[in-house]
Formats: structure tokens, C-alpha cells, sequence
């Protein structure tokens, strides 16, 4: 499948090297891919510089955002939720009409520094600002309540029993998501949380995510739902 990552921190690199290991052509959009390449010096989050991560995934295409999006039968929105919009458009609403977006993307806000804010919470949701700007594709929200790993080897937290969430107004997209999220990386419980709108809850858990890491020094962790 050719698959389009927007975004080129540690969840864009994390999505894009397991995707190309699965034997996709999975292109890498950015906004300046000259200027992204000049980089060698480690990102903020810890992440490798691009351009150093690249080298050891020679499976990996790496374009403008357009040129990416174009490429991809899917798109994977991997870049800070601040920003998703305008990386959207960057993209081209042509190149994104008809096609699944998975929106991953958070809405934090580190201008203040850590812990962050919500740039967009209770009354809006960034996968309802990405469907609204784009009302041709088809936006899943899903993926944003597990670190960059587990997102990709849910199987490496008790033995992947434990679930993830998904928002979208499209039914048939979010069964195919699914069916997607299943077959490249073994999850094995999504549940459906309801229409677009609903993508509120998953983004304002961050912040208690975010607390949870910290009291548990780790990010390898996730909800289990378990009914009475």
C-alpha cells in the first residue's frame, strides 16, 4: 500500500519505519524537505534528526507535504496537533478528497513549557478542525492515547489487552482503520467512541497521560477498559 506520513518527529519516524518494515511505500511529507535534510543535530524530543534516522531506513521516501500526500492511499497526520491544519494545506485539500485521514496529531501547547496546555479542548477538538477544513476526506481519529512504541507494538504492554479509541463521522472509514490498525500492528480492541466530535475526549486525556508518565517513569502503559 503507498502510504503518506505527515509529520518527521519521533511518531512520524515511529509510524514510518514500521510501515516501510511491513513492505509499504510510505512517503515522509515535510514543509521545507531541503532544509529538513540540512539538519543532523538530535530534535528537541529526543528523537534523531531526520536526516540521521533516514540513512538506517533506506525504505522511506521523504517530500513536501503535497508531493507526500499525493503519493498516499492513506494519509497517517503525525505532526503536532498546532500546526495539523496548516500542514493539511500545505498538503492540498486535492490530494487528501475521497482518501482516509488517521488524524494522531494532540493539541500541545509547550510555549509555556512543561506540563503543557491544551491549545484546543471542551468545545472543539483538532480532528474536528481537520475535518471541517477538509470536509472531502474522511478523518479517523485514533492512535493520540499511546507513546510513539506502543503505537506501533501494542503487544509489548500486557500483551496488547488493552485498547485504543476512534472518532470519525464516516462509518466505513473507521472500519477500514481498523481493519488496518489490526493487520500493520496487532490491535486488537478499538473502540468506537461515536462521530468526529467526540475526538475532545481522546485529546483532553493528554494531560492526565502526560501526569501518569511522569508518576510512572514511563510511557509504556495504557487504559484497559473493564465492563461491570
Amino acid at each position: 500500500m503507498r502510504i503518506a506520513v505527515l509529520g518527521t518527529g519521533v511518531v512520524g519516524q515511529t509510524l514510518a519505519g514500521k510501515l516501510a518494515e511491513l513492505g509499504n511505500e510510505v512517503a515522509v511529507g515535510t514543509r521545507d524537505v531541503d532544509s529538513l535534510m540540512a539538519r543532523t543535530d538530535p530534535q528537541p524530543t529526543g528523537a534523531p534528526a531526520f536526516s540521521v534516522w533516514l540513512e538506517s531506513h533506506p525504505g522511506v521516501t521523504v517530500a513536501t507535504f503535497a508531493d507526500a500526500a499525493a503519493h498516499g492511499e492513506v494519509v497517517l497526520l503525525a505532526t503536532s496537533g498546532t500546526v495539523a491544519v496548516d500542514a493539511l494545506r500545505l498538503a492540498g485539500a486535492g490530494n487528501l478528497n475521497g482518501k482516509i485521514v488517521i488524524d494522531v496529531s494532540n493539541p500541545l501547547d509547550f510555549s509555556s513549557g512543561f506540563p503543557p496546555t491544551l491549545a484546543v479542548c471542551n468545545t472543539e477538538s483538532i480532528g474536528e478542525q481537520v475535518q471541517r477544513a477538509f470536509p472531502a476526506a474522511h478523518v479517523v481519529k485514533t492512535l493520540n492515547t499511546v507513546n510513539a512504541q506502543l503505537m506501533t507494538d501494542p503487544a509489548a504492554v500486557g500483551g496488547g489487552d488493552h485498547q485504543l479509541f476512534m472518532s470519525g463521522d464516516d462509518a466505513s472509514a473507521k472500519a477500514r482503520v481498523a481493519a488496518l490498525l489490526s493487520e500493520w500492528f496487532g490491535w486488537r480492541s478499538i473502540i468506537d467512541l461515536g462521530d468526529i466530535s467526540t475526538a475532545r475526549g481522546p485529546e483532553m486525556y493528554l494531560p492526565l497521560w502526560l501526569r501518569l508518565m511522569n508518576a510512572l517513569e514511563t510511557p509504556a502503559f495504557n487504559i484497559k477498559i473493564v465492563r461491570g
